[in-house]
C-alpha cells in the first residue's frame, strides 16, 4: 500500500533553467533527475503514438528502483465510436514492448473522450478485452471518463467487478467519479495555479492529502497533470511531503 504522487512526461521546455530541472541539466539526463524528484511518472507519448521496446529498456534504466511509470493507453484503441471493435489495435498497443518495463510497469490509463456517453455492453465488452497480463508481466488498467451518463451505479459496479479503477479527474472538463472500483486509486489533478508556488494553496494540498488517504488501503497514483504544468513537480513533491508528515 504505497502513495506515489508524480506528473505527467518529463520533457517540458517551462521545467528547465531552474523551475525544476537544474540550470544547465542535459535534456538527455531529464529523466533521471525527474524520477528521483517524484515516484511516478504518466506518459502521455504513448497515447499518441507506439513505441520502440528499447525506448521502454532505456526509460527503465534511467529510473531508479521503486520507481514507476504509468502509460496513457493508445487512442487508436479509446478514440473510437465503439470499444469493442478496439481488439487489433489494443494488441498493438500491447505488443509494443511496454514488458520491457518489468517491475517498473504501472497502470495503464485509458482516457475516453469527455464527450463519450456511457454505453454499458460496449464498456463491458472492453472490459473484458483487457488484459490482466503480458507476456508473464501483471498489468493494472484505469478508465478516465468525462461524461455525466458515467456517474451512475451501473458503471461504477461494472469497473468493479472487472477491477478496473475509475480515474479521478479533478477538472472542470470532467464530471468526477469518487468511487474506488480496483485494487489501486488513480488521481488526475489539474487545478494547478501559476500563481501559487507549489501549484496548490496549503488548504488544497491538505484537501489532497486527505483525499489520498481516504483511498489507501492500496496503491494510490496521485497525478499533477496538465493545468499550470509548470507547477506540477512542485505540487507533487509538495503532496509528497505533506503524506511524508514534512509540512
Amino acid at each position: 500500500m504505497t502513495i506515489r504522487t508524480g506528473i505527467g512526461g518529463w520533457n517540458y521546455a517551462d521545467w528547465r533553467g531552474g523551475t525544476f530541472f537544474p540550470k544547465g541539466l542535459s535534456q538527455k539526463r531529464e529523466l533521471e533527475y525527474a524520477s528521483r524528484a517524484v515516484a511516478a511518472i504518466e506518459v502521455n507519448g504513448t497515447f499518441y503514438r507506439l513505441q520502440k521496446p528499447e525506448t521502454f529498456r532505456s526509460w527503465r534504466e534511467q529510473a531508479p528502483e521503486g520507481f514507476v511509470f504509468a502509460l496513457k493507453g493508445s487512442n487508436y484503441v479509446t478514440n473510437r465510436k465503439v470499444l469493442a471493435t478496439a481488439e487489433e489495435a489494443l494488441g498493438r498497443f500491447m505488443a509494443q514492448g511496454i514488458v520491457e518495463l518489468g517491475d517498473m510497469l504501472g497502470p495503464i490509463c485509458w482516457q475516453l473522450r469527455a464527450t463519450k456517453q456511457f454505453d454499458p455492453d460496449d464498456l463491458a465488452a472492453f472490459f473484458e478485452m483487457l488484459p490482466a497480463n503480458y507476456e508473464g508481466v501483471a498489468l493494472r488498467h484505469a478508465i478516465e471518463v468525462g461524461h455525466e451518463s458515467f456517474a451512475c451505479d451501473e458503471f461504477v459496479e461494472l469497473a468493479r467487478r472487472h477491477d478496473i479503477a475509475v480515474v479521478y479527474s479533478e477538472t472542470s472538463k470532467r464530471t468526477p467519479v469518487a468511487e474506488r472500483t480496483a485494487d489501486f486509486a488513480y488521481l488526475r489533478m489539474q487545478g494547478m495555479s501559476p500563481d501559487c508556488p507549489t501549484g496548490y494553496p496549503p488548504e488544497d494540498l491538505e484537501r489532497l492529502k486527505r483525499l489520498c488517504e481516504g483511498w489507501a488501503d492500496g496503491d494510490v497514483f496521485a497525478f499533477m497533470i496538465n493545468g499550470a504544468k509548470e507547477r506540477a513537480p512542485a505540487a507533487a513533491m509538495a503532496l509528497a511531503d505533506l503524506l511524508k508528515g514534512r509540512r
